[in-house]
């Protein structure tokens, strides 16, 4: 018998019992459909978190001031004031370091006309453009001479420019934070969400005196909130990150026995970190979607056990007529693949559809690659081969005197 009168033959096989074949083959959609859409999910994830590091920049260290306490007990001039405009001057002359910005940051009620809207104000000084890499879209950027002469300027996100214009060419308009006006200058690129699902594009820029003039009052008018150092490509982070600890620890005049009362963030070991998660996270859905699918195979095996248990007495008088054991593996091989291919065909269908109804509905970012797609073929093919081996060997093994017996 050929290969295409076998596959005739089972998809009549098949249609007779159309009800428990479509059953089955509902398994291995539903077991498709979950490895698409898991592994969507999870690259998008993973790709979301890679972007979202990559505009940040990698080779960047930021300088945290930390709480120092002694027998549990505050010690005074500590936290939020152990890093000042001083120690960015001081490490701004490291060989190793390409620019520092200093950043003091608090959220704000921002007014345009009758619009309020709630953004996050950040005294910066002009390095910061170069550090964080942002773009204008319209206007400049904050100057030295802005810094030194405390303008009442700003260069704002592109969420503050919608919320409260409706458009982004908003240069020349005047907004009010803390009832205070600020001409502004600049628009910035889009940026998106941080790792923590802030949107980034929610915030203001104004030079670091004019924040400390006139929003963040401080009776440490010098403090920061926390410095961005970015280190040469040439450097390797863990040297910088080492070099800027002693040279803090020197300024802040710290014995060999205390605490460092500032902590640095090395960029580089989140992103490697946040990678290693979201793989993980990729791969526990996919072990998850794996499940069901295992399930569908599972199902296979069941309706070809009945198949070969009903047509006893049909195999017997195929054999007894001249067909060999080979001919009747192959028979039951091609109805377990034909049910699994039809399967595996419809729920990558529907597991496509299915992750972009998602992206869509939620904020979620899914991405569907060809990869995926050829697994999830693949593994559905060979569901179809090894969950419906063993009922094709007990059918091929059968006895044609025994088999015609059977009722």
């Amino acid at each position: 018998m050929s290969f295409f009168d076998c596959c005739l033959e089972a998809f009549s096989s098949l249609r007779q019992n159309y009800l428990r074949t479509a059953l089955t083959v509902l398994g291995i959609v539903i077991g498709v459909m979950s490895v698409i859409v898991m592994l969507a999910v999870g690259r998008g994830v993973q790709t979301q978190v890679t972007d979202t590091i990559s505009s940040i920049g990698s080779n960047l260290l930021v300088v945290w001031p930390q709480m120092q306490t002694s027998n549990r007990v505050k010690r005074p001039g500590t936290g939020s004031v152990t890093l000042t405009l001083d120690d960015a001057t001081e490490l701004n002359y490291l060989d190793e370091i390409e620019e520092v910005a200093s950043v003091i940051a608090k959220s704000f009620q921002i007014q345009f006309q009758e619009i309020n809207w709630n953004a996050r104000v950040s005294g910066i000084s002009p390095a910061y453009n170069e550090v964080r890499d942002w773009n204008l879209v319209f206007g400049s950027y904050i100057s030295e001479q802005d810094m030194k002469s405390s303008d009442r300027i700003a260069v704002i996100g592109l969420t503050v420019a919608r919320e409260l214009f409706g458009k982004v060419d908003v240069v020349g308009k005047v907004i009010r934070i803390k009832n205070i006006p600020f001409r502004i200058v600049g628009v910035l690129a889009e940026k998106g969400s941080s790792i923590t699902g802030r949107d980034q594009d929610n915030t203001i820029l104004v030079p670091i005196t004019s924040a400390r003039k006139y929003l963040i009052k401080s009776k440490y008018p010098r403090s920061v909130s926390y410095i961005i150092l970015k280190v040469k490509e040439e450097i390797e982070l863990e040297v910088a990150e080492s070099i800027v600890e002693q040279v803090l620890r020197k300024s802040h005049k710290l014995r060999a026995d205390e605490k460092n009362d500032f902590s640095v963030s090395n960029l580089a070991d989140i992103s490697s970190t946040a990678s290693t998660a979201t793989e993980a996270l990729t791969v526990l859905l996919a072990s998850i979607a794996g499940i069901s699918l295992l399930v569908g195979g599972v199902g296979i095996m069941n309706i070809m056990l009945v198949s070969v248990t009903e047509r006893t007495r049909e195999i017997g008088v195929r054999l007894a007529i001249g067909a060999t054991q080979r001919d009747i593996l192959k028979q039951f091989l091609i109805e377990s693949s034909l049910v699994c291919l039809t399967g595996g065909l419809v729920g990558i269908l529907v597991g496509i559809g299915l992750s972009y109804v998602i992206a869509a509905l939620a904020p979620v970012f899914v991405e569907v690659s060809l990869s995926s797609i050829l697994i999830s073929f693949f593994i559905s093919i060979g569901i179809g081969i090894f969950f419906g081996w063993y009922p094709a060997r007990k059918a091929s093994k059968m006895e044609p005197v025994v088999a015609l017996r059977m009722e």
